[in-house]
């Protein structure tokens, strides 16, 4: 196999890690939203939290990224 076939593959493959963040976020703010339907009172209280939840799982898909362009461009 030669190096460049080798190079995309591995950046691809890196690449699924976007995957985990997606259906993350997804299950942040579904969470959030069925939370707030339940107690519309706490919606302060859980406010800060949801963007805390929602920073961490983005940069999941960020360190992805990075590995994938490390492997291709490295």
């Amino acid at each position: 196999m030669e190096l460049e076939a080798a190079k995309m593959i591995g950046a691809g493959l890196a690449t699924l890690g976007m995957i985990g963040a997606g259906l993350g976020v997804g299950q942040v703010w579904g969470n959030y939203f069925t939370a707030i339907a339940r107690n519309p009172a706490a919606k302060d209280e859980i406010g800060a939290n949801i963007w805390i939840g929602f920073a961490v799982t983005e940069a999941i898909a960020i360190f992805s990224l990075v590995v994938a362009l490390l492997v291709l461009f490295g």
